[in-house]
């Protein structure tokens, strides 16, 4: 078997210039013209010290069949071209010009007979996807039809001696005026059900006077719409901020807009709605996490827990909610 020296003789053929795998091969081949196709392979193999599992395990072609390509063994061998595949395979991983290897294979291997095998190991059965279905079929219908036996022979046993005797029609009732009782009570799913209040709506609605104590009384004796936000927004926090500017923690959700951000100090549920009750923004927030609010007017915030929620207004806190409802445009209300 010649080496590779850096020339190629007439007829033979060298390996792959693109082989990746060149340096790991001690030697480089190149496939000779003596004998056949398979037995080059053969010499080119055990030039560089390979046993026929070691390229069966590279190609994933059964080492019988690497066997019967060497030695032109048609009989033990699949198809044509699952055959072609074996070999172009096996001359790439010698590091040999595939396609070369496979031109000279189909030029001197026999011409297909026409009759498509299936390739080693594998067995066809052309009833085994449907043996099954079949032997289900027949056991149902046995099964219905010694249901529908024995239901006929328990009617026959069952079928009565003779007929009943009639029964006696009830006597009419006495002619006379009509006796009505008490009324019966209303059944439970007529009654009307009690009229449903948002927790919390009361509260936000009716502001006591002593929050707006202080307050400048307009013409009319109430107090100022700035001075009735102001209290507004006193309530919905508990007042203790603490002085603490806003400082990210966790995930921030949401874009800058408004200036106002709802900030976890415990894991809580926050829903956000807008006019007519549409959700903007819905999750449960974890410790540190915070969202912050768009310019959007109408903007209701909804919290688990109001005590775990801070609102920061402008970077600077206003300490935590109190309340499970908060109007965001309030918090905004200097």
């Amino acid at each position: 078997m010649p080496l590779d020296a850096g020339d190629i003789a007439e007829g033979q053929i060298g390996h792959r210039t693109d082989d990746q795998l060149a340096v790991l091969r001690p030697v480089k081949v190149v496939l000779g013209v003596e004998g056949h196709v398979g037995a080059a392979l053969r010499t080119a193999r055990e030039t560089l010290g390979l046993a026929e599992d070691d390229i069966a395990q590279v190609t994933r072609v059964r080492a019988a069949h690497i066997a019967a390509i060497e030695a032109f063994n048609f009989d033990a061998l699949p198809a044509r071209p699952f055959v072609v595949g074996y070999v172009r395979a096996y001359a790439k991983a010698l590091g040999l010009e595939s396609e070369a290897v496979v031109s000279r294979f189909k030029a001197e291997a026999p011409k297909a007979d026409g009759v498509l095998r299936a390739p080693g190991g594998v067995s066809y059965d052309a009833f085994a996807s449907i043996r099954w279905l079949l032997i289900v079929a027949a056991a149902v219908t046995a099964a219905v039809i010694l249901w529908n036996l024995s239901r006929r022979a328990e009617f026959s046993a069952a079928a009565p001696a003779q007929a009943p005797a009639p029964t006696a029609m009830p006597a009419a009732p006495a002619a006379g005026p009509a006796q009505l009782g008490a009324p019966p009570p209303t059944p439970p799913e007529a009654t009307t059900p009690p009229v449903y209040q948002t927790p919390g709506l009361a509260t936000v609605d009716a502001i006591p006077a002593a929050i707006v104590a202080g307050a400048a009384p307009a013409k009319d004796g109430r107090a100022s719409s700035k001075a009735m936000a102001k209290a507004m927004a006193t309530r919905l926090t508990d007042g203790l901020p603490g002085g603490a500017p806003f400082a990210p923690a966790g995930a921030v959700y949401g874009a800058a807009g408004s200036g106002i951000v709802l900030q976890a100090r415990t894991s809580t549920s926050l829903i956000v709605r807008g006019p007519g009750g549409a959700i903007y923004f819905a999750r449960v927030l974890g410790p540190g996490d915070a969202w912050r609010a768009p310019s959007i007017e109408g903007l209701t915030a909804e919290v688990g827990e109001p005590s775990s929620v801070e609102a920061f207004v402008g970077g600077a806190s206003r300490g935590r909610l109190v309340q499970s409802q908060t109007p965001l445009a309030h918090l905004a209300d200097p």
